[in-house]
């Protein structure tokens, strides 16, 4: 599957960065399954893409993502449990894939975030939100629970803001957004762009290795005992100070 035959998603690439447009306007950007095996094929192959070095996630017109497409679940009601459970890693696949990404990510929140979208967004490194972003968990009153996504998303937040949010569904406007850690910055819808192109810009003052290393250091390191990361952190300052790119740095 190249880039070109995606049926759900825009790809272009610019210099160093690719940006990623999910490409469904007319159900708000929601993902079914054929979105959610795109959206991890085109992550997979921008990874492997050394000339690629930020990935951007934005949604098609005023919506970034309305979270899973509604016929979809519908279908996957009448499913047996194994069908479920395998539909639900599919979606697991794929924010792990986004949140394992060799490159800095950036999701571009241009509008409605609602539901599994979240995690999206919460399995980038960075957000950016328009000031008319908003976002909601509202899986609680359709009588679920935003489980797949709840490993990066209370990552984000937290455990107290997870319980008010997981538990109410109630809407978060973007200043709220960022207050509680799941966006790092509000602007104005205009000034979007230009705030995007920003992030862009720090991450490429950074080796791409150095990118690399951090994203894997902060995944092992935020969830260990102190101890049993001593070692493996030693290890990789003492590999990244003989590297090409370290020396290079120095």
């Amino acid at each position: 599957m190249t880039a070109e035959s995606f049926l759900n998603l825009e790809i272009v690439k610019k210099d160093s960065a690719a940006t990623i447009t999910l490409s469904r306007p007319e159900v708000k950007n929601a993902f079914d399954e054929v979105l959610i095996a795109e959206l991890t094929e085109a992550i997979r192959q921008l990874g492997g893409d050394k000339s690629i070095r930020v990935i951007v996630l934005t949604g098609k017109g005023n919506a970034f993502s309305a979270g899973a497409d509604l016929n979809w679940m519908r279908r996957v009601a009448e499913y047996s449990y194994d069908d479920n459970f395998k539909d639900a890693m599919g979606l697991a696949g794929l924010v792990q894939t986004l949140y394992t990404a060799p490159q800095a990510t950036i999701a571009r929140v241009n509008g409605a975030c609602m539901g599994g979208a979240n995690g999206l967004v919460a399995a980038c490194d960075v957000a950016v939100a328009s000031g008319e972003a908003f976002f909601a968990l509202r899986e609680i009153l359709l009588g679920i629970v935003p489980a797949v996504i709840s490993p990066y998303v209370i990552k984000k937040i937290g455990e107290g803001n997870a319980r008010d949010y997981f538990l109410t569904g109630r809407r978060i406007d973007a200043k709220t957004a960022k207050n509680i850690g799941l966006v790092n910055e509000v602007v104005r819808d205009e000034k979007l762009d230009d705030a995007v192109e920003r992030w862009i810009e720090r991450f490429l003052h950074a080796g791409p290795e150095a990118v690399r290393g951090c994203k894997e250091l902060i995944a092992r390191v935020s969830s260990a005992p102190i101890a049993d990361v001593k070692e493996y952190t030693a290890d990789m300052i003492a590999r990244l100070r003989t590297s090409e790119e370290g020396k290079e740095g120095f």
